[in-house]
């Protein structure tokens, strides 16, 4: 080869090569095709209906082809017993010429004949024309005496024939009548034709009765399979339309379900951005004021020390308002729980501790505490964080020098203030994420302190309510199963907090 043509001839090898390639994707894309349309439910449906008729009619045809087959041979071999004794009755002499019984002479394609002990045959019925019959054993068996009947099948050339051996009137001779089983055999023949064209007409009627039953009876699935494809290309989560109660029905109304807890999952999902965007944007405003503050005062002298403290101060409760909140939505937002080490622990010990926390943090109010020992298994410091946020929301809301009131009893803590108390229109909405009612838009909080207690309840298979103390103030009860004794006191292992 000549310089330069290689990269040529590379380049033509390399182009015959990608059509090839196209064309055996496009060879792969068809089969596929096929083979999905070949494995459609609906072809799987009449394929399946094909098969069961087929076998039926098969099985019906055989057996009804035996049955018929062995009556034919039944009823034949009665016949032929019977003209056998009726023409054994005669006497040999006279079979000869025209002399034949009359109960042979009706059947043309019967043969008659007469065999002595020693295989020799005396005499046959003229005109049988089919050859010689090659009797056997079983005939001499009769003609000697060792048998007293004898029935079977001989074959002749291209005939068959059903013979039978009768003893005679005279000692040592056996009367043979033998009949073609050319009319059996036309019989049978035509009935296999009749059976194959009968199941050939049965399985076509059953793919057509398959079509059908494919074509109208999964009309809903293809109904319900376009309107989800609808959903998924268009992501509108509109209910589909349910008709009837059958399975197809209740498979609409839980796709229904599904939508209905997809859709009210998404406007959660956008309610808590819209949310969370607004409650950002207050600190977030507020920080950037002072900062831009701050800097201006700088560049025009400075704030005297009083006020410049005064303004970092705000920047820090801002910094950490923010950082809470931020900590409070990656903890509400969270589709699965963190793995934990779940362990055995005291909720009355965990109480104590926040309280603890919760005198340093409200050092004008009196915390008054009196609890149980109430053993459970969870995790400690999700357990923890619950209860101080109810301390902290008493705090919040009780008068200066007020009492907060702490009790756990059987497993439900109890933490009730002296405050105003909860309106009714605002009881049912406690728990939700970023509600706060009209009085506390104007007080510190994200709105998630509650929403975080009743996620750590709901992970523990406890719960949480809210209602008035005694005293008129509000109160919160969080229940927690568990015992009133440790069970056992070593760690559980790496698990997710759960009911």
């Amino acid at each position: 080869m000549s310089p330069g043509v290689g990269p040529a001839g590379d380049g033509v090898d390399r182009l015959e090569a990608g059509r090839a390639d196209d064309r055996i994707a496009r060879l792969q894309e068809r089969l596929q095709d096929r083979l999905h349309y070949r494995h459609s439910l609906a072809s799987r449906v009449i394929l399946l209906t094909m098969f069961a008729v087929g076998i039926s009619v098969a099985l019906v045809s055989l057996a009804s082809y035996i049955t018929v087959r062995h009556q034919l041979q039944v009823s034949l071999d009665e016949s032929l017993h019977r003209r056998a004794y009726a023409s054994a009755s005669y006497n040999p002499a006279r079979y000869a010429g025209n002399d034949i019984p009359e109960a042979v002479r009706r059947v043309s394609d019967t043969t008659v004949g007469l065999v002595s002990a020693d295989g020799a045959t005396l005499t046959t019925v003229p005109g049988r024309g089919k050859g010689t019959i090659a009797l056997g054993a079983p005939e001499f068996a009769v003609a000697s005496g060792t048998k007293s009947y004898s029935c079977r099948t001989i074959k002749s050339g291209d005939t068959a024939y059903r013979v039978a051996a009768v003893p005679s009137s005279t000692p040592g001779f056996a009367l043979v009548v033998a009949q073609s089983l050319d009319a059996n055999e036309n019989t049978l023949a035509m009935l296999r034709l009749r059976f194959f064209l009968y199941g050939a007409a049965g399985v076509i009627a059953a793919a057509l009765a398959g079509w059908g039953v494919a074509r109208n009876g999964l009309r809903p699935v293809r109904r319900l399979t376009h309107a989800a494809e609808d959903i998924a290309r268009t992501e509108q989560l509109d209910p589909i339309r349910v008709e009837g109660n059958d399975e197809i029905a209740r498979l609409a109304r839980a796709f229904n379900t599904m939508l209905g807890a997809l859709a009210a999952s998404r406007d959660r999902q956008r309610q808590l951005v819209a949310d969370a965007g607004h409650e950002l944007r207050t600190p977030l405003t507020s920080l950037r004021t002072n900062l831009d503050l701050l800097t201006q005062a700088d560049r025009e002298g400075g704030l005297s020390p009083a006020s410049r403290q005064e303004l970092l101060d705000d920047v820090r409760f801002q910094i950490e308002e923010l950082t809470t909140l931020i900590g409070d939505l990656t903890e509400l937002a969270r589709e699965q729980p963190a793995q934990v080490l779940l362990e055995e622990v005291d909720l009355a010990e965990i109480t104590e501790r926040a309280v603890q926390r919760a005198r340093r943090r409200a050092s004008s109010l009196r915390f008054d505490l009196g609890v149980e020992p109430w053993w459970v298994v969870g995790d400690a410091a999700a357990l923890e964080r619950a209860a101080l946020n109810l301390l902290d929301n008493a705090a919040k809301w009780s008068p200066p020098l007020g009492v907060v009131t702490v009790t756990l009893t059987e497993g439900t803590l109890m933490v009730a203030d002296q405050g105003r108390g909860i309106s009714g229109s605002d009881l049912p909405h406690v728990f939700d994420r970023f509600y706060r009612s009209s009085e506390s838009r104007t007080m510190p909080g994200s709105g998630l302190g509650l929403s975080i207690v009743r996620q750590v309840a709901e992970r523990h298979g406890g719960s949480v309510r809210a209602g008035q103390a005694p005293e008129g103030g509000a109160a919160f009860w969080l229940t927690i199963p568990g015992s009133p004794r440790p069970v056992r006191h070593e760690p559980v292992g790496q698990e997710r907090v759960g009911p």
